[in-house]
C-alpha cells in the first residue's frame, strides 16, 4: 500500500470566501462545486465566457487585482496566461491554498470527487493522477448511500449534548449512535420526519449492554474475500482477537481505535495456549466489550471454534459465528478444481495431516480409492509420509495430487503430481500454509504453470 503525497481533511469556508480567477466552461465546474459550501463565491475574469447566471456568485469582469484576496480561504485558478500566474503567486505570498486547475506541481490542495449529503459529506482523491476514476468510485459510493442519510447524519449532531449527559461512558455513546446509523427503523423515522422521537425512545431505553464476542472467519487472507458482515462487525468491535496467520491489511479493517491482540499461533510456538484464549475473551466480553475473533479461513474449520463457544456458553456471554471460505475452497478456487465432479467425485473430504493416527489415514485412502476429492490441511512438512501411508493403505500412486500454498493470496505457488510423485521424495514448498487436494477431480482443475512434484528434489524448510 502507497504512502499518500496529501493529508485528507476538511476545510472550513464559513463566513469566508473562495475565488475563482478564470470565466471559462473549467471556472463554472469550479463554481458549481463552491457554491455547495457556505462560503461567499467570486469570479474574477477579464473575459467572462461561460453562463454563470444560474449559480449564486458574484461574477466581476475585469482583470485580478491583489485586493481581490481579501477574506479569501481558497483560490482556484483555471487562467493559465498571466493574470492566472499573477494571482497564484499573490496567493503564494499570502499564504492562500491555491488549486490551479489542470497543473498538479501547481496545487497545495486537489479537489476530490464529492458525495454530498449534507452534513455528511464523502470525498474521493486521486492527488490529481486520475479524476476520472475518483468520478466512477464516487458514482459507486453514491448509489450504496440512502437518500435520507445526510438527515440521519444532522439528527445525530442534533443530539450530542443530550447523549452525552444521558450516557456519560464513551463506550456507551458509540454504542448507541451505531445503532441510530445502522438501524432500519431509525432511517424509516428519519424519512418520515420522526426521526428525533424515536431517537429518543431509544436513548430513554439505554442500559448496560453485555459484551458480545464473533468468531468472524478472515478467509485465506485476501481483504476483498472477507464477507461485507465481517467487515461491518470488525468495524463495530472493540477489540480485535486475532491469530498470526490473518493477514495485517484485515485486521486494520477495523475501527482504528480498536484494541488489537495477537493469539498468534505458529508451528513450534504458541503465544497463547487454547485455554488462555478462552479465558480472554470470556474475560473482554464479561467487561461489556465486543470482541472481534478473527480466524484465518473459517472458524469451524481447524479453527478450535468449538473450545472458544464451550466456554463462552459455559460463562453466559452471547456469540455469534461469521464464516469464511475455508483455504481449501479458496485452493479449488484458485485452479478451477471442481472438488465435487459428476460421474467422478460425489464428496469433499476435509482432514488435518497433522496427528493422523493410522486408522485415520487409512479411512482417507479408501475414501479417496472410492472417488471422493481430499483436502488435507497443515501437512506440508510431511507430506512425503502422509503420501506414502495412503498409498500403504490401498490409494494407487497415480491418484493426482495438487497442492497451493497460501490459497486465495496474490502470491499463491501451486504443484502438481501424483500421490506416488508426492511420496518418492521430499519438495521444497514456498512459505506459508498449505492445502493438498487427493483425488481424481484434481486432474479436472488448471494447473497450468503449477510446478511439477516429479522434477523437484528439495527439501521442506
Amino acid at each position: 500500500m502507497g504512502e499518500l503525497n496529501t493529508f485528507p481533511l476538511s476545510y472550513k469556508v464559513k463566513g469566508q470566501r473562495i475565488v475563482i480567477v478564470g470565466g471559462g466552461e473549467e471556472a463554472l465546474n469550479k463554481a458549481r462545486l463552491a457554491v455547495k459550501t457556505t462560503a461567499s463565491v467570486v469570479i474574477v475574469a477579464s473575459r467572462i465566457d461561460a453562463d454563470f447566471s444560474s449559480l449564486p456568485v458574484s461574477v466581476v469582469e475585469r482583470p485580478f487585482m491583489e485586493s481581490d484576496l481579501d477574506g479569501v480561504a481558497l483560490l482556484f485558478v483555471t487562467d493559465r496566461g498571466p493574470e492566472g500566474e499573477a494571482a497564484i503567486a499573490a496567493a503564494r505570498a499570502l499564504k492562500i491554498p491555491v488549486n490551479a486547475v489542470d497543473r498538479p506541481d501547481e496545487c497545495d490542495f486537489y479537489t476530490p470527487s464529492i458525495i454530498e449529503r449534507a452534513p455528511l459529506t464523502i470525498a474521493v482523491s486521486t492527488e490529481g493522477e486520475a479524476p476520472v476514476l475518483a468520478r466512477l468510485v464516487r458514482a459507486k459510493i453514491e448509489a450504496m448511500l440512502a437518500p435520507e442519510i445526510g438527515g440521519l447524519a444532522r439528527l445525530m449532531g442534533s443530539l450530542r449534548d443530550r447523549v452525552l449527559h444521558a450516557l456519560p461512558d464513551l463506550v456507551a455513546r458509540r454504542r448507541y449512535f451505531e445503532t441510530l446509523a445502522t438501524s432500519a427503523d431509525v432511517a424509516r423515522a428519519v424519512e418520515a420526519g420522526q426521526g428525533e422521537a424515536v431517537a429518543g425512545e431509544l436513548l430513554s431505553g439505554q442500559t448496560g449492554e453485555t459484551g458480545i464476542v464473533h468468531l468472524i472467519g478472515a478467509g485465506p487472507g485476501a481483504e476483498d474475500l472477507l464477507t461485507l458482515r465481517a467487515q461491518r462487525l470488525l468495524q463495530e468491535a472493540d477489540v480485535i482477537v486475532h491469530d498470526q496467520l490473518v493477514p495485517n491489511a484485515v485486521i486494520e479493517m477495523g475501527r482504528r481505535d480498536a484494541q488489537r491482540i495477537s493469539v498468534g499461533k505458529a508451528k513450534g510456538h504458541h503465544s497463547f495456549s487454547q485455554a488462555q484464549i478462552n479465558t480472554l475473551i470470556v474475560r473482554l466480553a464479561g467487561e461489556g466489550k465486543r470482541v472481534a475473533r478473527l480466524k484465518g479461513g473459517d472458524p469451524m474449520v481447524f479453527g478450535r471454534a468449538g473450545e472458544e463457544i464451550a466456554a463462552l456458553r459455559k460463562a453466559g456471554i452471547p456469540y455469534t459465528i461469521v464464516p469464511g471460505i475455508s483455504a481449501a475452497l479458496a485452493a479449488a478456487a484458485d485452479t478451477a478444481t471442481p472438488v465435487t465432479l459428476r460421474k467422478v467425485s460425489s464428496g469433499f473430504i476435509l482432514a488435518t495431516a497433522h496427528g493422523a493416527d493410522d486408522d485415520e489415514v487409512k479411512h482417507w485412502a479408501a475414501l479417496a480409492a472410492s472417488g471422493l476429492t481430499l483436502a488435507l490441511y497443515m501437512g506440508k512438512s510431511i507430506a512425503p509420509e502422509v503420501a506414502a501411508k495412503l498409498m500403504a493403505n490401498g490409494l494407487g500412486a497415480a491418484i493426482p495430487v495438487g497442492i497451493v500454498v497460501n490459497a486465495g493470496r496474490a502470491g499463491r505457488s501451486l504443484h502438481r503430481g501424483t500421490i506416488g510423485e508426492l511420496a518418492g521424495g521430499a519438495v521444497d514448498f514456498a512459505d506459508g500454509p498449505a492445502v493438498i487436494l487427493v483425488g481424481e477431480a484434481v486432474a479436472a482443475g488448471d494447473w497450468a504453470g503449477a510446478a511439477a512434484l516429479a522434477e523437484q528434489q528439495f527439501k521442506v524448510a
